[in-house]
C-alpha cells in the first residue's frame, strides 16, 4: 500500500513537471509582434514556397506566408496571403518576388521597393490590400528556357553546316593558301634582311642631321635675341627711323615754306632783270642819258610817225 502511494506521488510530480515545461515552451515561444495582413496574386509557378515561409524585406525577415491557395478575384491566379510587422516600410510602391534559400531550394518570400512612393500601404485585415508579385528569377530563366534552347537548336545546325564536305575542303585550301602566304612572306624578309641591317646607320646619321639642324635653330635664336634686345640693331635702327621722320617733319613744317618764299622772290626779281635788260637793248643811250621823256603813243598829242620810226 506504502509502495502505491509513492508510485502516485512520483506520478503526479512527472505530470506537473511536465506541464510546467510545457507551459514554459509555450511562454517563450510566445509571439508579441503585431503584424498587418497583405496578399499577392500571381499567375506563376511558386514552386518551393510553404506556409510559414519568410517573408524578407532587402534580406531583413519581417514576416511569414499565412496561407497558399487560389484566388477567388482571378481566375487560375495563386493566391498568397503573408503577414508583416508594422514596423516595416510597407510602401505602395513595393513589389515582391519569390527567391529561394541557397542550396536547400526552400522559397521565401523577397520585398523591395523601387523608390517611387513614400505613401504607406494602408492595411486591412478584413480586406488585405494586394501587394505586386513580380517573376522571380528562376522564373524568367524557365521562360527564357525555352528560347535557349530554339537557339542553342539553330546554333547546333548552323555548326553542321559549317562542318559540311564541301566546307571542310574549303578550308583546307585557305590553309594552304595561308601557308604559301607565310613561305612569301619569309621571302620577302629575308630579301629585306640588308636594308635592315643598314637601318642602324641611317639612323645614326639621321640622329646626327638632326643635332646639327638643332644646333642651328639655336644659333638662329641666339641671334634674333640679340637683334631684338635693347639696344640692339633693331632697336637702334628703330631710334634712326624715329629721328628721320622727325627731321622730314621739321623740314616740311618750317624749311619749305621758307624755301617757297625765296624761290617766288627770286622769280620775281628775274622778272624785273629781264625787263631790265630789255629796256637797255632797246635803247642803249639809256645807261648815259637816262630814259628821258616817254614818246607819245598812237593817238595821244605829239605822235609822230616817221619820228617812231626812227
Amino acid at each position: 500500500m506504502e509502495n502505491k502511494a509513492h508510485a502516485m506521488v512520483a506520478g503526479a510530480f512527472v505530470l506537473v513537471v511536465t506541464a510546467l515545461l510545457a507551459v514554459l515552451a509555450i511562454w517563450l515561444m510566445r509571439d508579441n509582434t503585431q503584424r498587418d495582413l497583405y496578399e499577392m496574386s500571381t499567375s506563376e509557378i511558386i514552386s518551393g514556397l510553404q506556409p510559414q515561409a519568410p517573408v524578407r524585406f532587402r534580406g531583413v525577415q519581417v514576416g511569414k506566408v499565412e496561407l497558399i491557395g487560389f484566388d477567388s478575384k482571378i481566375k487560375g491566379n495563386v493566391l498568397v496571403r503573408v503577414s508583416i510587422d508594422r514596423g516595416a516600410p510597407v510602401t505602395k510602391s513595393v513589389f515582391a518576388t519569390v527567391a529561394s534559400q541557397g542550396v536547400t531550394g526552400l522559397g521565401f518570400i523577397q520585398l523591395d521597393d523601387n523608390g517611387t512612393s513614400t505613401e504607406r500601404l494602408v492595411p486591412n485585415d478584413d480586406d488585405p490590400p494586394r501587394i505586386p508579385l513580380k517573376p522571380g528569377g528562376l522564373d524568367k530563366l524557365l521562360k527564357q528556357g525555352e528560347r535557349i534552347f530554339d537557339q542553342v537548336e539553330q546554333a547546333s545546325t548552323s555548326l553542321n553546316k559549317l562542318l559540311s564536305d564541301e566546307n571542310q575542303k574549303s578550308i583546307n585550301t585557305a590553309v594552304s593558301q595561308l601557308g604559301e602566304a607565310a613561305g612569301s612572306l619569309n621571302r620577302v624578309a629575308k630579301g629585306l634582311e640588308p636594308t635592315v641591317a643598314g637601318l642602324p646607320a641611317l639612323s645614326r646619321d639621321a640622329s646626327a642631321t638632326f643635332r646639327s639642324i638643332q644646333k642651328t635653330s639655336d644659333q638662329l635664336g641666339v641671334t634674333a635675341s640679340r637683334l631684338n634686345e635693347k639696344g640692339g640693331p633693331i632697336d637702334k635702327l628703330a631710334e634712326g627711323g624715329a629721328a628721320l621722320a622727325a627731321g622730314v617733319e621739321t623740314f616740311s613744317a618750317a624749311t619749305l615754306p621758307k624755301l617757297g618764299e625765296v624761290a617766288d622772290e627770286t622769280a620775281r626779281t628775274m622778272r624785273q632783270l629781264r625787263r631790265t635788260v630789255s629796256a637797255v637793248d632797246d635803247n642803249p643811250q639809256s645807261l648815259i642819258f637816262g630814259n628821258g621823256p616817254v614818246l607819245p603813243g598812237p593817238g595821244e598829242p605829239g605822235f609822230s610817225a616817221a619820228g617812231a620810226k626812227k
